[in-house]
């Protein structure tokens, strides 16, 4: 058997902030914008691997949820427990310098980890929790 990841998805409660992160700011390519009753679906993805994507996605839009479930999705994202990404770069402390530039929220400077691995950590505009690791 040979499965592979091929989409995951973020919440983001303004898609142009979120666009102009993922797109401006890492870099990705946008590959869907796609708008329904007046909420947007974004996927992006690194260029070159058309074969894995992020679908930033409005989480109101969710079937099922209750208003109860939507206040608390929207609590745990504004304190970034909600969604998580981990990336990975050849280049951290100039992917660090490009983030610190564009203002996002530093959660973490480039920093060697007690389990091996060398990382920082950052907030998207939704408050997704994105810690980038050093690749060798």
């Amino acid at each position: 058997m040979n499965i592979t990841i091929h989409a995951s998805f973020l919440p983001h409660n303004d898609p142009d902030a979120a666009l102009a992160f993922y797109r401006d700011t890492l870099g990705f390519e946008v590959r869907k914008d796609v708008g329904y009753n007046g909420l947007r679906w974004i996927t992006v993805g690194p260029p070159g691997q058309p074969e894995t994507s992020i679908v930033l996605h409005p989480p109101a839009a969710t079937p099922g949820i209750t208003e109860d479930e939507r206040r608390t999705i929207a609590e745990m994202m504004a304190k970034g427990t909600y969604g998580i990404i981990l990336l990975a770069t050849r280049d951290l402390d100039g992917a660090f310098e490009k983030l610190q530039a564009s203002g996002a929220e530093i959660v973490q400077e480039p920093t060697d980890q007690p389990y091996g691995v060398r990382d920082c950590a950052v907030r998207d505009p939704s408050g997704n929790m994105m810690r980038i690791q050093q690749l060798a």
